[in-house]
């Protein structure tokens, strides 16, 4: 038991030097956040990507700069797309912005058939197009390139054998 009068007053001044000098209880200076270098760019010539849709096909689409070779899927544009009528619509926004030997065509696409692909193709041309130039934007929209087609398969209804093809009705 202690009484004011006994706790000395020296020993109050003292604890707090005490303290400060103790290296267990003192919060150590903050380090300063390590400065993290920019990423250095990736050497080679520019690309623009551009992603396209159509039906349930999806492409990934990359424009260097080039001759003109095309790679879809691993493939010549002529074995990935063997009808004609589908290389020409994918071919489509080249040709309207006259630029089909200077880039180089590099496409990864998935899902639905060979239309939908082409379509999905031609509009992630287009994408990529705008990318390259912004001016292109307007002669690819007025030929309807960089408009996404939205039409989808209609779902099945319950009691019909598709979507609105009803069982045959019989009256007896």
């Amino acid at each position: 038991m202690s009484t004011p009068a006994q706790d000395p007053a020296p020993q109050d001044a003292a604890a707090p030097e005490a303290v400060a000098q103790d290296p267990a209880v003192a919060d150590p200076p903050p380090r300063p956040a390590p400065v993290q270098p920019a990423p250095a760019p990736r050497p080679g010539p520019a690309q623009y990507l551009g992603t396209g849709k159509r039906k349930t096909s999806v492409a990934r689409v990359i424009l260097r700069p080039g001759d003109g070779k095309t790679w879809i899927n691993g493939k010549t544009l002529e074995e990935y797309f063997p009808r004609l009528v589908h290389r020409v619509a994918v071919l489509a926004p080249l040709k309207v912005t006259e630029l089909e030997v200077q880039y180089d065509l590099r496409v990864r696409v998935h899902g639905g058939g060979p239309s939908g692909q082409a379509g999905a193709v031609r509009h992630g041309i287009a994408r990529a197009l705008v990318e390259v130039n912004p001016d292109f934007r307007g002669l690819l929209k007025r030929q309807g390139y960089l408009t996404r087609d939205a039409r989808q398969v209609e779902r099945k209804k319950a009691g019909l054998h598709k979507a609105r093809k009803a069982p045959q009705f019989s009256k007896r």
